[in-house]
């Protein structure tokens, strides 16, 4: 490996360690506000925060491993692989859980309470995921990451999710329309469905590699 590759993967390791730390502070005030605001768009956008934490915590641990010179290709495609599945399956229940309490929600006129908390978040997170896309992409690119690339989009399909939320948070507490929470719920399952059926093709795409 090349002082130039060592040095760019380097770069890749602090910005997952980033992407961690943001992550579960993310989750954190997320799951927090929205239990308290009553909020399910709130708390569904935590609860994906933690998921896509242990994705983030699993390419950190690879990328670690490469810049130390020791890869151990086997170990790391298994630790990859129960993972994906985790995540996958974390998702698939996150997915039915939003749509149960969105429909809920609306047939019964659930009304959460406005979250300033929740929207100083979702601020927040429109603008870093993007940022945190860009530079991964970038890096990505430099080391021929297919891991770092993938993760690239995922924080750019974080970002997108932290502006539905921020729409459905916004107009609650500006205009007191509470079934905009519930519709942008819906909205955020669209982008979550997506994430699901990619972690879950991955998670059987390993397997398959794994038994071959």
């Amino acid at each position: 490996m090349n002082v130039t590759s060592t040095t760019e993967i380097r770069k890749g390791i602090r910005l997952e360690v980033f992407t961690v730390g943001w992550l579960i502070i993310e989750a954190a005030i997320s799951i927090g506000a929205g239990m308290v605001a009553g909020s399910i768009l709130l708390t569904a956008f935590g609860i994906d925060s933690l998921i896509e934490m242990v994705s983030g915590g699993v390419l950190l641990w690879r990328l670690s491993l490469e810049a130390g010179g020791k890869a151990d290709e086997e170990r790391a495609e298994r630790a990859e692989w129960r993972a994906a599945w985790v995540v996958g399956i974390a998702l698939a229940l996150l997915c039915i859980y939003v749509l149960i309490s969105a429909i809920y929600a609306l047939v019964t006129h659930s009304k959460p309470e406005s979250s300033p908390v929740g929207i100083g978040m979702a601020v927040a997170a429109t603008f870093v995921m993007p940022w945190l896309s860009f530079s991964k992409r970038r890096v990505a690119n430099r080391i021929g990451s297919g891991a770092l690339r993938g993760d690239a989009a995922s924080s750019m399909t974080c970002g997108y999710m932290a502006a539905t939320v921020l729409i459905g948070l916004a107009l609650n507490a500006v205009l007191g329309w509470w079934w905009v929470e519930s519709l942008a719920a819906l909205v955020f399952l669209f982008w979550l469905v997506g994430e699901t059926r990619e972690a879950l093709e991955e998670a059987r795409g390993d397997e398959e590699k794994n038994e071959a």
